[in-house]
């Protein structure tokens, strides 16, 4: 029987939390608390190619105005709301690269960073959904937020506190995925 918080419950249990926030304000000072414990992910040659960008409560209503700003006219208003769901977010940006392999690496640095952050905000029912909207990769995204030239938004990491996670959902099965070289 595993205890709730052990690391291999922690990993089953988390869940998307996109809806049913509550009022609980997520602060800068938990979100840099668990960003400095998740970035001990794996990261090739220590480069940590991440940085992020917080959004707090207070600063949710103009962030969303001007990244919703971006769409076509009649999606605005539908844009905007949906970027005022959470309680915050995290912009999570990560060092490209024009080399194939280092870009591989890196995405797969933050893609482990963010795992990281998401178990551990999991343990403070913290809910967090990882999100690649469209508006990611617009370029007039990219310049409102200051991403760089050689830098890469991987998502918008949506943040709030719940009261009820979503039901647990069946995973495919381990040997529908799996098979020894031996058998090719």
């Amino acid at each position: 029987m595993e205890k709730e918080n052990s690391l291999l419950h922690i990993i089953r249990e988390r869940r998307a939390i996109k809806k049913g926030y509550t009022d609980k304000e997520v602060t800068e000072e938990v979100v840099r608390d668990l960003l400095d414990s998740a970035m001990w992910a794996p990261t090739h040659g220590m480069r940590q190619p991440w940085r992020f960008i917080f959004v707090g409560a207070d600063e949710l209503p103009d962030f969303s105005k001007k990244v919703a700003s971006t769409y076509p006219e009649e999606r605005r208003q539908n844009r905007e709301d949906y970027l005022n769901e959470p309680n915050a977010i995290l912009v999570a940006i990560m060092e490209d690269s024009d080399i194939e392999k280092t870009r591989d690496e890196n995405f797969g640095a933050i893609a482990s960073m963010i795992q990281n952050f998401w178990l551990l905000a999991w343990e403070k029912k913290l809910g967090v959904v990882w999100k690649t909207n469209p508006h990611i990769y617009d370029p007039k995204v990219k310049e409102l937020l200051h991403v760089k030239d050689n830098e890469k938004i991987v998502g918008f990491i949506h943040l709030g506190y719940f009261d009820q996670a979503p039901e647990k959902k069946e995973r495919i099965s381990l040997n529908e995925k799996f098979i020894r070289f031996s058998d090719l």
